[in-house]
């Protein structure tokens, strides 16, 4: 018998047993171990947000543990966060400024080596080609192990800069290994997308050692978070006690992993 039919005899029966979507997410995991383990021997990331403060937000943990192994952490944020107020006093302009120098400050407390800025409005991120082309060129030149994105699918995402980002950065990640889109800047393969923000994880990240770090980061974005600090500590501790208590630790961050094989026209990537 060839191997391809004694795999195949296999899955069949593994099918029988548990049945089809847990015979198959048990086939895939195999075949993608990057799933279970998305930061083995990765040496950067790239951090793609919406505003000032979302990669702080949904993967702080995760990036300052990243860092404190000596992997290179690059934010990329696409609008200015200029009108992320509800003070009817505040100026777009000096909103922005503030919020720059928060998310630097932030950066410094992660261990991020460097926060890029492509200055889009904030609400008004468009979903355009010429964005997307602006984000795989970032890709190409900083060549990330593991681009990090809020998962755009998110059931019931109000905000359009959110979803706008997540869908760009996943066509970026999927076009930036093809030579004949932006041909002047070499071709680069990411390895795996992991989407934070996510009603839909399949990995959890232990940050029992650096969930302290992400709240003083967290703490930086005084014009996000000052008068309602309290109940967002609260918050991100039950959350994040509830994905530990899933991997078995004190606090975890959660993730939908998706390795670059998995991100087109591959059903599979809704089952694993």
């Amino acid at each position: 018998m060839r191997p391809e039919e004694s795999a195949a005899s296999t899955l069949r029966k593994r099918v029988v047993e548990a049945g089809l979507e847990q015979a198959l997410r048990e086939t895939v995991t195999k075949l993608f171990p990057e799933i279970s383990e998305p930061f083995e021997g990765v040496s950067k990331v790239l951090c793609v947000q919406p505003h000032p403060d979302d990669c702080d937000l949904g993967a702080g943990g995760t990036l300052a543990d990243l860092a404190g192994r000596g992997v290179e952490v690059v934010y990329l944020t696409m609008t200015d966060g200029s009108r992320g107020t509800t003070d009817p006093a505040m100026e777009q302009e000096r909103l922005a400024e503030i919020r720059r120098r928060e998310q630097e400050e932030a950066g410094r407390v992660i261990g991020v080596s460097r926060i890029l800025w492509l200055g889009y409005p904030d609400t008004l991120l468009p979903y355009t080609p010429e964005v997307r082309e602006r984000v795989l060129r970032v890709i190409r030149e900083e060549k990330p192990d593991v681009v990090f994105a809020p998962d755009p699918w998110l059931m019931y995402e109000a905000h359009p800069d959110h979803r706008v980002t997540g869908l760009v950065a996943s066509e970026a990640v999927m076009f930036s290994p093809l030579p004949l889109i932006a041909r002047e800047v070499h071709p680069h393969v990411v390895a795996v997308v992991a989407y934070y923000y996510t009603a839909r994880p399949n990995y959890f990240h232990d940050v029992s050692g650096t969930f302290n770090r992400k709240l003083e980061a967290l703490s930086r974005h005084k014009s996000q978070f000052e008068s309602v600090w309290p109940i967002v500590v609260e918050q991100l501790k039950v959350l994040a006690a509830a994905y530990g208590a899933v991997k078995g630790v004190e606090f975890a961050e959660a993730f939908r992993v998706l390795p670059f094989s998995l991100i087109h026209a591959v059903p599979l990537s809704e089952i694993v």
